[in-house]
């Protein structure tokens, strides 16, 4: 994407009412509003809210509030110039219930209050192979700690990706933390027995995985409320 194309989404993301982006300094010094009000400021209902982290274009947000007009969506990227497509879409379908933020995903105890969350998705991240790398995981122990304190009692984190590292490595993590593992799978559309809600939207690269029949690996668990 040429910087001019960025420059123009930067500016609309700006005037999207479904758009927001506090500062980092803003966070971390509490002065985010939002924190722990997000259905009576924004959404204005007391629906439960599900995010999805490194939602790049919004594709999973954008769908998931489509089926489930009963529940709240935020979807999460540090870069506004991909989930520009979802904010936008969002817009045109007059879909009321999805929003999307731009922040680093490590501040997320500075974005939700405690139990604030009843549900998280993970769709595809970047599986940061390289040592060097491994404290970016979505997964590693630092982050499932902060999701632990924001995802209520019994709220379940979902898992999809097509890497077959990152898939075996949570698993590792999750075994050690006494976590609850309600589903496990390797080749998630080999199985007859998959849940429908890990099935039933489908990325772009998603898509383009499957026409290479490439495996997509699938993780549902419950973190244990003692890590809180």
């Amino acid at each position: 994407m040429g910087s001019k194309n960025k420059l123009k989404r930067f500016k609309e993301n700006e005037n999207f009412k479904n758009v927001i982006q506090p500062t980092r300094e803003a966070l971390i010094q509490n002065q985010f509003d939002l924190k722990g009000n997000w259905c009576s400021k924004y959404f204005k209902n007391s629906n439960p809210i599900v995010v999805e982290l490194g939602c790049g274009k919004g594709e999973y947000s954008i769908n998931l509030a489509k089926k489930y007009p009963n529940k709240n969506f935020i979807g999460i990227d540090t870069k506004g110039a991909r989930f520009w497509q979802g904010a936008k879409n969002a817009i045109i379908d007059e879909i009321p219930n999805v929003l999307f933020l731009r922040a680093q995903i490590e501040l997320i105890e500075y974005i939700f209050s405690p139990g604030e969350i009843s549900e998280i998705w993970i769709t595809f991240p970047d599986p940061q192979i390289k040592f060097k790398r491994a404290k970016h995981r979505l997964t590693n122990q630092f982050f499932l700690m902060s999701y632990s304190r924001i995802i209520r009692k019994g709220g379940y984190i979902h898992l999809k990706t097509d890497s077959e590292f990152l898939h075996g490595y949570t698993l590792g993590l999750l075994e050690k933390m006494d976590a609850k593992i309600h589903y496990s799978h390797h080749d998630l559309y080999s199985n007859i027995y998959s849940p429908i809600e890990s099935t039933e939207i489908k990325t772009y690269y998603e898509d383009l995985y499957l026409k290479k029949e490439k495996a997509i690996t699938y993780i549902k668990f419950e973190l244990c409320q003692k890590l809180i």
